[in-house]
């Protein structure tokens, strides 16, 4: 918006140009700035800004550092955050497409979720083929970069993450024999550039599995999608069609997800809940 005009606009009113203040914070995140620098992000004289920070401040929207003066989204404003976004959680979220994907290949599909170094089995939707997981059922926990599903949530975490991950997970992966930390670097980088996790790594003698990755609204990986199969039923002439369909799936729930659901942070709570919730039949 022109400056000299912002007071001619029509529906420029105070609600809109405060949303647009909280956007402009919002990509400040988390050192803050001046008004100076926020003015020119939304197109609004300095006088007008410095007006709605305060208005903002007076009901603890935003908050101002002593020291350095900068304006940034206070915790109260995170906390409404995180009562907003997707209040029936994680799990019933994904409920459909692991019944539309089980339902369309036959197999067992698993839905994942990071928690600290591992990954949990926060649901799955079992096919007809008896198969061994290294979650085993819900509620199963492995480290992360054990597995299609973990491997693809650990290969799209932010790179200072993934790397903290790896240093603390590697002593813990020579319990599965093949595994190393040149061999799970090098998967982390086929995983990077082929989207997908797959599909036989030989530890789960006669089994296969390939997962995508669930990236939500900041680019991050938050879950996993991953089918679980016979080695035999994930050849190369199949191998294509299974991606597709798991990726479909899962780039329509990563814009979905509520990046402060319960399940993103403590898996178990949030299965409990969900389970406890869910009518019996």
């Amino acid at each position: 918006m022109n400056p000299s005009k912002e007071a001619d606009a029509p529906g420029a009113g105070m609600l809109q140009r405060a949303f647009a203040v909280i956007r402009a914070l919002s990509e400040v995140q988390p050192e803050g700035g001046r008004v100076t620098r926020i003015a020119k992000a939304v197109g609004l004289t300095q006088a007008t800004v410095h007006r709605i920070l305060h208005a903002l401040i007076a009901e603890g929207v935003v908050e101002q550092d002593q020291n350095t003066k900068l304006y940034r989204l206070s915790v109260d404003f995170f906390a409404l955050a995180a009562q907003a976004g997707n209040p029936s959680g994680m799990r019933a979220l994904c409920r459909p497409a692991l019944l539309r994907l089980c339902a369309s290949l036959g197999d067992t599909i698993f839905l994942l979720v990071k928690s600290s170094f591992d990954a949990v089995c926060l649901d799955m939707c079992e096919g007809p083929f008896p198969i061994r997981s290294f979650t085993g059922d819900i509620g199963g926990r492995v480290a992360l970069g054990v597995g299609q599903g973990s491997l693809a949530i650990l290969a799209f975490l932010p790179e200072a993450e993934r790397e903290e991950i790896i240093r603390f997970n590697v002593p813990r992966l020579r319990s599965y024999g093949v595994l190393d930390e040149v061999y799970l670097r090098t998967e982390i980088e086929r995983v990077r550039q082929l989207g997908y996790a797959g599909r036989n790594s030989g530890v789960l003698e006669g089994m296969a599995g390939v997962a995508v990755p669930i990236i939500d609204r900041t680019g991050c990986a938050v879950a996993a999608l991953s089918v679980g199969t016979l080695s035999a039923r994930l050849g190369d002439d199949r191998l294509p069609m299974v991606v597709e369909l798991l990726k479909r799936q899962a780039d329509l729930i990563g814009p979905q997800v509520n990046p402060f659901d319960v399940a993103m942070r403590r898996p178990m709570h949030g299965l409990t809940r969900a389970m406890t919730t869910e009518p019996i039949a």
